[in-house]
């Protein structure tokens, strides 16, 4: 057995190697994924272009407006005089925040009466709104504290204001980069995408030139045959799992705290599912179109599911059971927990037992219809 399928294995890699473009498919596409990936899949606010509507102009709003503009994330784009070109300027989508300071700000404040302000936001990404309003909330809150330790210091009572000192910090992402995050779960996204599309086209690209008839009547068993296809692609896959992973920790800088050995191990054990997924769709596929979007087909609900950019606590209920028959969401978790956390098996075995069990069931599945096809 082990010499027939070594045969197929070889095979493979010659065909596969014989093909300029199937090289750069394998080996070139991963990593210029991970290079866009990496710069597109950020969501740190950095950048908030504002528009300035004073119609105060008092020492009081210019200071204001001196602690919006001066941060990092507030960015003058456009000053303003009416409500009009407020609504001009958030209709176009120029702005993304409207400081609104009117008339008697500054009177109300030396007054020690209430002041108003309107900060409005474009709300079409709710996420991206929230965070710019916890952005400004926090700067308001800084600037009215100031306001009262100025008061409480002129009149004698500086003990009167109190203050908490809060003194967070954050767990395997110091500095709360979410690119920490993301990268790490582009890099199973990859190694799912990759090993299917391989595995289901290979195979169905021999049922179309019609070598696959000639590898039915040879000396090969079923078995043999499935072990030779499935392989050079696990191979492929491991390799490629290496490259964006050292391509991710050098351009990067993205911490692999874990061990690369574990994160490999844990790659075979997910290999199971998608090569087993990837040799299904081989049976009940008869061009590499059909292949093709049968993939697609799975692999657009399957990435939804994992967790990747929502996640799954925030999901229905129902949806959440779903997402327990999904082999990607235990990989995203391990991925993750290695890259970020640092953790061993002790701690994830609780994930690569069920993606274990999983895996066996669908690649014995598969393997079961692949032979009954090939009979």
């Amino acid at each position: 057995m082990f010499e027939r399928s070594k045969a197929i294995l070889i095979k493979e890699f010659k065909q596969i190697f014989r093909d300029p473009r199937m090289k750069t498919v394998i080996f070139i596409t991963p990593l210029i994924q991970i290079l866009l990936f990496g710069y597109a899949a950020n969501k740190d606010i950095t950048y908030v272009p504002t528009a300035i509507l004073d119609r105060d102009n008092t020492a009081e709003s210019r200071e204001l407006l001196r602690r919006f503009t001066y941060s990092k994330y507030f960015i003058p784009e456009h000053y303003i005089f009416s409500e009009k070109e407020q609504n001009r300027v958030l209709d176009k989508g120029l702005v993304n925040t409207v400081i609104h300071i009117d008339r008697g700000f500054g009177r109300a404040l030396t007054a020690d009466k209430d002041a108003n302000i309107q900060l409005a936001f474009d709300g079409t990404d709710s996420n991206t709104a929230m965070i710019v309003m916890g952005y400004a909330n926090t700067i308001m809150s800084n600037y009215v504290y100031d306001l009262m330790q100025e008061e409480a210091d002129a009149s004698g009572r500086v003990s009167s204001v109190p203050s908490v000192d809060l003194r967070e910090r954050a767990w395997f992402n110091g500095n709360l980069i979410s690119r920490n995050y993301y990268l790490p779960g582009v890099i199973a996204i990859i190694v799912t995408m990759m090993s299917l599309l391989l595995t289901s086209m290979a195979i169905v690209k021999e049922k179309e030139i019609g070598t696959m008839e000639q590898l039915i009547v040879s000396p090969l068993k079923p078995l043999d045959l499935i072990v030779g296809k499935l392989l050079p692609f696990a191979i492929i896959s491991l390799v490629q799992i290496t490259l964006v992973t050292i391509l991710g920790v050098l351009w990067f800088h993205i911490p692999l705290r874990g061990s690369l050995p574990l994160l490999l191990l844990s790659t075979c054990v997910y290999l199971f599912t998608t090569l087993g997924i990837g040799l299904f769709i081989s049976t009940i596929s008869s061009t590499q179109q059909e292949a093709m979007m049968s993939v697609f087909l799975f692999y657009m609900p399957t990435v939804l599911l994992s967790g990747f950019a929502y996640p799954i606590a925030n999901m229905p209920q129902v949806i959440q059971w779903f997402t327990f028959i999904n082999p990607l969401r235990y990989f995203m978790v391990v991925v993750r927990s290695i890259f970020l956390k640092g953790v061993g098996l002790d701690i994830l075995w609780t994930q690569l037992v069920p993606l274990l069990i999983m895996g066996i069931l669908v690649i014995s599945f598969s393997a079961l219809r692949f032979r009954k096809s090939l009979g």
